[in-house]
């Protein structure tokens, strides 16, 4: 009897232990602003006790991650973290993520590009997928570095000058003018696998997923428009294209079909607007049922 309660308590500490998190914040944002990523990481702390979490920082100041957040090369920053996340001992074994708004696309390129380590459960808010058709709002109206990017990108958002320097022009789809969005973005098209020369390990990597769960707001008007959370996109009359009516989906274009015809994609809505998520929200809808694990699991199953 000794031994067999040594056995279940070793075996329930092994299925309780919560996989690491990674959090990636949003435009306007940085990696450790105590209303906002250091909000949700205590939370996390909290109710995934003993749980390891870090918090993605571009750059080597906050100012800096702040500041990468609106200018730079979405591909060179995706690279960086892809480096800086595999030389963490704590992630050697993978981890689950949350990306908020660009975070989440950004982390989707982790995943496509290199995920090593990898990740198990992708979770994003709002995050632009299918594109932005308008370049995204300023959340702080005196946020002189997004209104510095607002004004560039007006001078041509598929000039090599912008392309190359402003990360909102790298996930803009002008509905207008496909062909040039193809021909001149130089991140969106690629990760979604738009080009003729499909990538078979952005494909690959995507659909090693557990889990990939892609929240929208109900009241998003951030960016537009907001069901590119879940892959939506305007067509050239501003109607919603869904997912499973585009190209992308039917033709598995970077593996959602095969997620999602294996239950592995989740579609979810968050109440309010664009980042308005309470500590109730991501408790009962996003750590609950995504990032706990169930201590029970094992019991069930010799039950």
């Amino acid at each position: 009897m000794l031994i067999y309660l040594v056995l279940l308590v070793s075996c329930l500490s092994i299925c309780c232990a919560h996989k690491p998190v990674v959090l990636w914040h949003g435009m306007g944002d940085d990696c450790c602003n105590p209303d906002s990523m250091g909000r949700v990481t205590e939370l996390l702390k909290d109710k995934l006790e003993d749980t390891f979490v870090y918090s993605v920082q571009v750059g080597n100041t906050i100012n800096e991650d702040h500041n990468a957040g609106f200018f730079g090369k979405i591909d060179e920053q995706v690279a960086k973290v892809c480096k800086e996340l595999s030389e963490i001992p704590e992630l050697e074994n993978g981890f689950n993520a949350i990306g908020f708004s660009q975070g989440g696309l950004f982390l989707r390129a982790y995943v496509e590009h290199c995920n090593s380590p990898p990740i198990h459960r992708l979770i994003t808010f709002g995050s632009p997928h299918g594109g932005v058709s308008d370049i995204p709002n300023c959340v702080n109206s005196k946020d002189f570095t997004c209104n510095l990017m607002r004004s560039m990108v007006r001078r041509g958002v598929y000039t090599d000058y912008i392309q190359n320097r402003i990360i909102q022009a790298q996930y803009y789809r002008d509905p207008n003018n496909y062909d040039t969005y193809l021909k001149k973005n130089k991140f969106l098209p690629f990760l979604n696998n738009e080009l003729d020369n499909k990538n078979a390990d952005y494909k690959k990597n995507l659909a090693s997923l557990d889990l990939f769960v892609m929240i929208r707001f109900s009241e998003d008007v951030m960016i537009k428009p907001g069901h590119t959370a879940w892959f939506w996109q305007d067509d050239k009359d501003q109607e919603l294209i869904p997912l499973k009516n585009r190209t992308l989906y039917k033709e598995d274009w970077i593996g959602l079909k095969t997620m999602d015809n294996q239950g592995r994609l989740r579609f979810l809505v968050c109440p309010g607007q664009h980042m308005q998520i309470s500590d109730e929200y991501l408790d009962k809808e996003v750590i609950r049922p995504y990032l706990k694990e169930n201590e029970l699991r094992m019991i069930h199953q010799k039950a």
